[in-house]
């Protein structure tokens, strides 16, 4: 058994790499070996958002608290919001982050492949992208 205690994990701020705004993440799971399994808490400030980005065996986020949007390539970006589970299948190019105006809070679980890859990051989202979510009244 490993307890981890409140707060004896530190936060860590999200990369400018990978996340447009202020982003918070605390990990929850890191299982180790032989297990893959990754769950991290992840709160965006209002506007921020992830890069585009694909995961291997697919990612699964569910929103705890505030007002979000999620958008798979291609298609309509979506209002999410706490209860809402959202899953991205394998290999899906995507992006999740909160309203202009709201934060956003979602746990993110997602598997480490064999060669310890669990996500790929591709371009920013665009602040023209962006301005595109509908209004969160939606």
């Amino acid at each position: 058994m490993d307890i981890k205690r409140i707060g004896s994990q530190p936060s860590v701020r999200g990369t400018a790499d990978w996340f447009t705004g202020t982003v918070r993440i605390d990990p929850l799971l890191a299982a180790p070996a032989p297990a893959r399994g990754l769950i991290i808490n992840v709160t965006f400030e209002p506007g921020a958002r992830t890069a585009w980005h694909t995961h291997p065996h697919g990612q699964t986020i569910y929103v705890t608290e505030g007002i979000g949007h999620a958008q798979r390539h291609g298609g309509p970006i979506e209002v999410i919001r706490p209860g809402d589970r959202v899953f991205f299948e394998p290999g899906e190019v995507h992006w999740h982050g909160a309203a202009a105006t709201r934060v956003m809070t979602h746990l993110a679980l997602h598997q480490f492949d064999e060669d310890g890859v669990n996500v790929t990051w591709g371009e920013h989202v665009t602040d023209e992208e962006y301005a595109a979510a509908p209004s969160i009244g939606a």
